[in-house]
């Protein structure tokens, strides 16, 4: 079965545009501080949702019926975490963004040999200690309940492999863990309601 094609809706890059690989994406994207883009199935679709603003594309407002929402509004001052990890090569990478200044607060990897929940787990991680050393307690959504609780519970219970190639993630975990057990906070972690609130605004777009 032929692999079906994505079109990518750039709104801020180094170019403006809807792009129908990622790799033509990619360039305009990566590395490029407070990137804005999206996946979509048709081409028709993206030129639309470029037309449109960025944010209310991503975070549509809840539909009737489904404004008892018990979490905080994603428009309050919060941060947004995600991450991505490529199923073929394992490489794995994770980015914040500051939901009030619309800004890439954050984007590391890639790392080798890795997987999404660890991805998930460390964004969350890092988010917290940049927000500790900056004396903010703005809440942190995050899409992975998987990650959510990891870090609760401050043990990554992942049943990855030590390969050749992945030695400084686990180096990684190790330093999260160390510092979820050495300090605290009072940043609320939260679920990000996809069905309600669109995609996550740190999503990477590759889906």
């Amino acid at each position: 079965m032929a692999k079906k094609v994505k079109f990518y809706a750039v709104w801020a890059g180094r170019e403006k545009g809807v792009f129908s690989s990622w790799d033509d994406c990619k360039k305009q994207v990566d590395g490029f501080e407070g990137a804005q883009y999206k996946s979509f199935e048709s081409k028709t679709e993206a030129e639309n949702a470029l037309k449109r603003n960025y944010y209310a594309v991503v975070n549509p407002k809840p539909t009737p019926g489904q404004a008892s929402i018990k979490q905080p509004s994603p428009t309050i001052a919060a941060w947004a975490v995600d991450a991505a990890w490529n199923t073929k090569s394992g490489d794995m990478e994770y980015q914040g963004v500051d939901l009030q200044t619309k800004t890439l607060v954050f984007r590391k990897g890639p790392f080798f040999d890795g997987t999404n929940n660890i991805g998930e787990f460390l964004a969350i991680v890092h988010a917290l200690a940049l927000l500790k050393k900056h004396n903010s307690e703005v809440p942190i959504f995050s899409d992975s309940k998987t990650a959510i609780s990891w870090v609760k519970a401050k043990k990554a219970n992942t049943k990855l492999d030590p390969t050749g190639r992945n030695a400084e993630l686990f180096e990684l975990i190790k330093r999260a863990e160390d510092w979820l057990k050495d300090n605290t906070y009072k940043n609320k972690i939260l679920k990000w309601e996809t069905k309600w609130w669109g995609e996550n605004p740190a999503d990477f777009g590759r889906k």
